[in-house]
């Protein structure tokens, strides 16, 4: 018979709807069961790609008598941290305090008014590993909350006064300086792998946004050795097992130090930073890798990861019929049974492919050499060699098609489809891909129509078994309003509707109003939200960026267009705040450092004047565009424009020279001389 999950959106919970654990989700029917009865509370997060969660499940949460156990003595929670990052970001930090290390899934003992007193990630069925057996851990922890109240309650007040501590934003009040800069990038570089590329040992994350403030500080810089550590970074992942070389994507992390044997599932915030991050490496080396990365990568989420409505999936799980990697991985001899002998050489020789395998007698696609080297050593024409190699990728995919296909999370997120809008909305003007620009038009009015609610943002949707619509709910966090004002900034600059930007700055005024701290940055969750042991405050970028750091960058940028004092003291106060954080472990903040490098720069704000789709206007724009200049903002206006010019206040009185095209290039709103001559606007932009 079906627990109480049964009802959720989300596909995690519902995976747990037939266990014989009598779950509930997280609210207040729960919390006031657990005060009615005084029992403890065993919370579960976890989330549906995350193997190890599937793991415990199967041994413990399907079990009748652990489950007997756990409905005698507790009130069971489960909670899917992608729809709840508050109380995910607050019991793991309970859990790290108390354990010294944190993980899914998340194991945490409460008390009825929802304070941890126990905790841990993942416990067996039995003891192993020493770890202790789940069982033995219910009921001692039981034991313990009947007979040991009044120490419990000692450790709930040292907690409670730890957490808050940790969440308390101080730090220096001093305007940031470029020395900020060249510590994080000093700090970061002795951390890189420059064998392997990416940074430290096993398991290996790819880190997007530190190798992208490796970009930008190369840009500012010209330090090579930072290019040179993106460069390798970027190749290597492209080359190695973590990239799915058939499909396009990447998995989520790998687990050893040269990117061979991933942990297969894929993530759409990791696929669209990413992809976002490979997009810039192009246009800074021009190199034909990393377009093609691009492509791939943006082409999967469009094909695999994207619902009929225009929002984004959340990700694809790594097993498939109980098997993890079952779906990417291959043998010599189902790769010959597929493809024509000379196509089945070339394919192996390129992706080392083996008798042996490398994975668990299977082999994980990886590429070993550059295709002119391997053409070469096959006694092959380069244009040969890729011919047949492609062919046989086209075989290959279309046949992996056919098998069992990995579990989907078909939940659309906000803030990762923030992400994903911006990746698809850069890309698709840079690479000229309309089919980008559609998908991307499609998901901002998919997401402000559907997870909208007056001028507040919801966090997750999820369509309905019938297929005819879809539910949305939760109430949206504060990186749900950051990520995505940001995509809709991205989406702007593409297309040049000024309802993209007026969106982007709604959403902006409303983390002002609901998340902003009386004193100074922002809380996780708006004024008015669920009350919960402590207001969270996520200051860490983690796999995506955190809410406060993408806000301050949103803010920056609003700032430039609008000239608003609002919005940049905001965001160079919360700057000033975390700088001495920043430099102290700068892996730990990239997103900070991305924003803190677009304040520093200072950015340059580019007005337009001309007609859209005119031969002029196109000139300049390709100026504009033509390389990575991550500290610029771009407005467009068609002469006489006033929604434009009233919506962005970098247009307003600019005016075409002579009927031509024209370019207003402004720091800091002082502007230079307009210019429609497109190698004065390059002249132009390579000052300062």
């Amino acid at each position: 018979m079906p627990n109480q999950l049964i009802n959720e959106t989300s596909p995690y919970l519902q995976q747990h709807a037939d266990n014989p654990v009598d779950w509930y989700p997280w609210g207040e029917v729960a919390l006031q069961r657990a005060r009615d009865e005084d029992k403890p509370i065993f919370l579960s997060i976890g989330y549906s790609s995350c193997h190890w969660c599937h793991v415990m499940a199967h041994e413990s949460f399907e079990d009748p008598e652990t489950a007997a156990i756990m409905s005698e003595h507790y009130v069971n929670i489960k909670v899917d941290r992608e729809e709840r990052p508050d109380l995910d970001a607050i019991y793991m930090q309970a859990v790290v305090a108390m354990t010294g290390s944190g993980g899914w899934p998340m194991s945490v003992f409460l008390t009825p008014d929802g304070t941890p007193f126990y905790a841990g990630t993942y416990f067996p069925a039995e003891d192993r590993l020493g770890l202790p057996a789940f069982k033995r851990v219910l009921l001692s922890v039981a034991r313990a909350y009947r007979e040991q109240r009044e120490r419990i309650a000692e450790w709930r007040d040292e907690l409670l006064a730890r957490l808050n501590q940790e969440l308390a934003l101080g730090g220096s009040t001093s305007p940031p300086t470029p020395a900020s800069l060249d510590l994080a990038f000093q700090r970061l570089a002795v951390q890189m792998d420059t064998v392997n590329g990416g940074f430290g040992r096993a398991p290996k994350f790819p880190q997007p946004m530190n190798l992208e403030f490796l970009l930008r500080y190369y840009l500012r810089s010209g330090q090579p050795r930072a290019l040179e550590l993106v460069d390798l970074t970027l190749t290597r992942m492209a080359s190695g097992g973590i990239y799915d070389h058939l499909g396009g994507g990447f998995h989520r992390y790998a687990t050893d130090a040269r990117w061979l044997v991933p942990h297969f599932e894929k993530m759409l915030y990791d696929n669209a930073q990413l992809a976002r991050l490979y997009l810039h490496a192009w246009q800074i080396t021009g190199r034909p890798l990393y377009r093609r990365v691009v492509e791939e990568t943006l082409d999967y989420i469009l094909r695999d990861m994207t619902d009929a409505a225009g929002g984004f999936f959340s990700a694809q799980d790594a097993d498939s019929e109980g098997e993890e990697g079952k779906y990417y991985l291959w043998s010599m001899e189902e790769i010959h049974a597929l493809l024509s002998p000379s196509i089945a050489r070339v394919v192996c020789d390129y992706y080392g492919v083996t008798p042996a395998g490398n994975f668990e007698g299977r082999h994980i696609l990886n590429v070993g050499r550059d295709l002119p080297t391997a053409a070469a050593a096959a006694k092959l024409e380069v244009d040969e060699y890729r011919s047949m190699l492609e062919a046989g990728r086209r075989a290959l995919f279309e046949a992996r098609q056919k098998r069992a296909r990995p579990g989907l999370d078909d939940k659309v997120l906000t803030a990762w489809n923030g992400l994903a809008l911006a990746a698809l909305a850069e890309a698709g003007r840079l690479l000229e891909r309309p089919d980008y620009l559609q998908a991307a038009t499609r998901n901002a009015e998919f997401v402000l129509s559907q997870l909208r609610h007056g001028e507040r943002l919801l966090r997750s949707w999820k369509r309905d078994a019938t297929g005819d619509g879809g539910q949305a709910r939760l109430n949206g966090y504060l990186e749900d309003y950051a990520c995505y004002a940001d995509g809709l900034l991205a989406l702007y600059q593409a297309t040049f509707d000024p309802r993209w930007f007026s969106e982007a700055r709604a959403l902006a005024d409303a983390m002002l109003a609901y998340f902003a701290d009386s004193r100074v940055g922002f809380f996780d969750t708006s004024h008015d939200h669920e009350a919960l042991i402590v207001r969270p405050r996520q200051l860490q970028d983690n796999a995506m960026p955190c809410g406060s750091s993408m806000a301050t960058h949103v803010l920056l940028q609003l700032a430039a267009y609008t000239g608003s004092d609002v919005y940049r003291r905001r965001a160079e106060d919360t700057l000033a705040a975390m700088v001495p954080l920043v430099e102290q472990y700068p892996s730990a903040f990239g997103h900070w450092l991305n924003a803190l490098a677009f304040e520093l720069a200072p950015p340059v704000e580019i007005a337009l004047v001309g007609t859209a789709g005119a031969a002029d206007l196109h000139a300049l724009l390709q100026v504009v565009f033509e390389t990575y200049r991550p500290h610029q903002v771009v407005a467009f206006a068609t002469p006489g424009d006033e929604d434009a010019s009233s919506a962005i206040p970098l247009l307003k009185g600019r005016v075409q020279l002579d009927a031509r095209a024209t370019a207003y290039v402004c720091r800091g709103f002082v502007c230079q001389a307009p210019v429609t001559d497109p190698q004065a606007l390059a002249d132009q932009l390579k000052q300062g």
